[in-house]
Parts: structure tokens; sequence; C-alpha cells
């Protein structure tokens, strides 16, 4: 049986935990958000599973708890933060709200930021601009990481690079959310504390052979680009362009060699209006959407789906229904719940299974 959870209670029950730590209250309000959004699409290692991670760094200090970014730059259309180690959920939905609000000025608008703290799952942040019927891609790299090999070498030199697209349709957005590694450091910790081995080779060892072993990574391993062994070029040409993308036009990454910690995010929105027109837009990406979803299935599948679409589904489920955490991750706040003085939530249910 598991045990499912009111979202609004789960959300209220991390933003006290955080306030309590110390972050500013419009900080521990979206982190909170964001978290739980993540568990209640199903990104379940990017959820409230971050948590006590993210209140280790609220106490060591790594992660700054007030303040506001420092302006590098504003040209009206682009714009450059000193994310300072600030939240990085907290900044990254800034900066999609900033980044739609300029972009309806001036047709598109782009906010990089350097030095943020962690930011969990990109799409939870896109239906920010998606329900304004504005497109969206946010980009993040994490210049303190290097778990991922070029393409034909065997040391790590990147982190996964997520990047997440939102493209309004005129029904349910379609919400992108994919990395230049074809799996993530945290699901490989996931794995390693539940005694599990991936079903493919999709690690390299120290010597640079192909592991299913998450415990590769800490032995000197790295993870392997998107594309895998024989078109790992494709991931590794995406981790060059989002690590420029980021680090490059915040001007803030692997060239400080930081050891804390660090992200370098970068947001663009676009307002189908000041091109060729929203309704035309809509026109265009509903027909692709329809079509997707009308293409016959090949054996074994039951229906071709649109990316984002199950996510979207789990959400509106979890909002009905309670949301399921993965296992582990409110035993693993309760210590910190007891030390910060905050009730734990109250199941509202089970689930079978």
């Amino acid at each position: 049986m598991t045990d499912r959870h009111d979202p609004a209670e789960l959300t209220a029950f991390a933003e006290a935990l955080f306030a309590a730590a110390g972050l500013e209250p419009g900080k521990a309000a979206a982190v909170a958000t964001y978290l739980v959004a993540a568990d209640l699409m199903g990104h379940t290692t990017h959820g409230l599973g971050l948590a006590a991670m993210y209140l280790k760094a609220i106490a060591d200090g790594t992660m700054t708890a007030a303040g506001d970014p420092g302006t590098v730059s504003d040209r009206g259309a682009a714009i450059c933060w000193n994310g300072r180690r600030l939240p990085g959920a907290w900044l990254t939905s800034e900066a999609v709200k900033l980044a739609a609000e300029r972009a309806k000025l001036h047709g598109t608008a782009t906010v990089a930021i350097g030095d943020s703290h962690h930011n969990g799952a990109l799409a939870t942040y896109l239906t920010l601009a998606t329900d304004q019927g504005l497109m969206v891609s946010i980009a993040s790299s994490a210049p303190s990481g290097a778990h991922v090999a070029p393409f034909g070498g065997r040391v790590g030199v990147f982190s996964p690079d997520p990047v997440a697209h939102g493209i309004p349709t005129g029904g349910d957005p379609i919400l992108i959310d994919i990395s230049a590694s074809i799996t993530t450091f945290n699901m490989a910790q996931r794995m390693i504390r539940e005694g599990r081995l991936y079903e493919h080779d999709w690690l390299l060892d120290r010597a640079g052979n192909p592991s299913r072993d998450p415990k590769a990574l800490g032995e000197g391993g790295s993870l392997l680009t998107a594309g895998g062994l024989d078109h790992g070029q494709k991931g590794y040409g995406m981790a060059l362009q989002v690590e420029a993308l980021t680090q490059g036009l915040a001007g803030h990454g692997r060239a400080e060699a930081p050891r804390a910690l660090t992200l370098a995010t970068t947001v663009q929105v676009w307002d189908p209006e000041a091109f060729g027109g929203r309704e035309a837009f809509l026109r265009q990406t509903g027909w692709l959407a329809r079509a997707c979803l009308a293409s016959p299935p090949r054996p074994g599948v039951a229906a071709v789906r649109l990316p984002g679409q199950a996510g979207l589904a789990r959400r509106r489920a979890a909002l009905a229904e309670g949301v399921a955490l993965h296992p582990g991750i409110l035993e693993s706040l309760a210590p910190h719940a007891e030390r910060l003085g905050v009730p734990l939530p109250a199941a509202r249910g089970v689930t079978p299974g």
C-alpha cells in the first residue's frame, strides 16, 4: 500500500520547512511549489527528494537564503543576472515571468542567470509561459558537476545539461524535458541506494568500458551522452550548445572552477503574436499535435503520445486523488522536520501496490 498526500498540504509543509530553515517567504514558497510540482508530474528524482539536499545547503550557506540577483546587463529583450547562489526554483520562475512580460513588448526575450543554486525539473516552469499563449525554452547546466563524458571520451566534462520547451497548441501544451545525457546523476544515485542496475549500458567505467552499474560514477566512470555508444555525437552536440547558451551567455561557469553546487540557466520566451500571429501559430502547432497523436502505433505501443502528456495526466490525477511520493522521501525529511519544528503531513489515503 502506498500513502497518498494532498498536494496543497505537501506544498504547505515544504514551504514551512524551508521558511523555518531560513529562506525568505517568497523563496520558500517557490521552492516548495516547484518541488511538489515535479512530484505531481512524475519527475520524482527532482521533486521533494531534493529537499533534504536543499535544507543542508541552506544550513551550510551554499544556498543564499535572502536577497535579489544582481543585474549584470539589461537591454530590454536581453537580460543577464548574477544569481548569487539564490534558490534556483525562485530565480528560474522569476526569469520566466520576466521573459514573458518582456516578450509581450519585444516579441522575444532572454534571461541568462549565472551562479544560481539548483532548480529541479525544468518542465515544471513551462506552463508559466504556455498558459499565456507564449512559447518558452529553458536550458540549464551545472558547472560544478562533470559526470558526462564527451562522445568518444571517458572522463566527465559536462553535467546532464537539460533543456525544456513549452509549446502552446490550443489544447494541452507540448512540454518537452530532455537532457544531453542518456541518464542523470540523480537517477544514478537513487539506483545505487536501491541496489539496482540499469537495463542498458548507459555509463562508462573508469577504463571507458560500457557499464550498467551506477556505482561506476563514484569510481571514476561517467554518464554517456544521449544517443549512447553509437550515436552519442547527438547528445555531445547538445551539451556543447547548452553549456554555451547558459554558462557562456551568463559569463560564469567552468572557467571559474566552482566547487559548491552552482547552475547557469537561460530562459527564452517568444510571443507568437509578434511573428506570424498567435492564431496562425496555434493552427500549425495544433495540426502537428493532432497528426502525432493520430499516427498508427508500432507493435507493442498502445498509442503515440506527445511529450508532457503523461506528466500532465499524472498531475491531474494527483490533484484529484493525492500524490504518491517515491518511497523514502518523507522519511528522509523527518529528521529535518523534527529539528525545525514542522509537523509531517498526514496521509490522505492509500493506493494498493
